[in-house]
């Protein structure tokens, strides 16, 4: 198996690593970069508990080869509240709504919305949604995560 040099941005911060060819985005942030809010769940991109953002655009972890995001920006979770503690609005809309319980499916559900509300996006309820249908969440029926949603879509409270 060959090695790879990547450079890249994670969370604002430049990362230039060597890699195996074979090695996924998803472990690449867990193992060598200690960055575990990312979920490892099915690993077949089926339960949406790895996604990130890859250049603002949502996608699994899990299905990705780190040497694929060589000279990308990633952002995880960690990434996400701003510098001073504060929740970002997708956090803060899933915290006011009760989106949340055992908190495993959490992060990608809030990274997926993140890429949908980001630079002035406006993706409607039905858009979330349907990007939402994506996660499996074994904890809260969803209800509280769609109401997060409606908040986010400007339909909530």
């Amino acid at each position: 198996m060959s090695d790879h040099d990547i450079t890249l941005s994670v969370n604002g911060t430049t990362i230039a690593r060597r890699v195996p060819a074979r090695r996924t985005l998803l472990d690449f942030l867990r193992s060598d970069l200690g960055l575990t809010g990312t979920h490892a769940g099915c690993e077949h991109g089926v339960c949406g508990a790895c996604t990130v953002l890859v250049d603002g655009l949502a996608v699994r972890s899990c299905l990705m080869f780190a040497v694929q995001a060589d000279a990308a920006k990633v952002s995880t979770i960690e990434g996400v509240a701003n510098e001073d503690g504060t929740l970002h609005p997708v956090q803060q809309a899933m915290h006011d709504n009760h989106g949340l319980q055992c908190g495993f499916c959490t992060p990608g559900i809030v990274m997926t919305l993140k890429s949908m509300t980001e630079a002035g996006k406006s993706a409607s309820r039905d858009e979330m949604a349907a990007a939402l249908s994506g996660h499996i969440c074994r904890c809260t029926g969803y209800q509280g995560i769609l109401k997060a949603v409606d908040l986010l879509s400007g339909r909530g409270e």
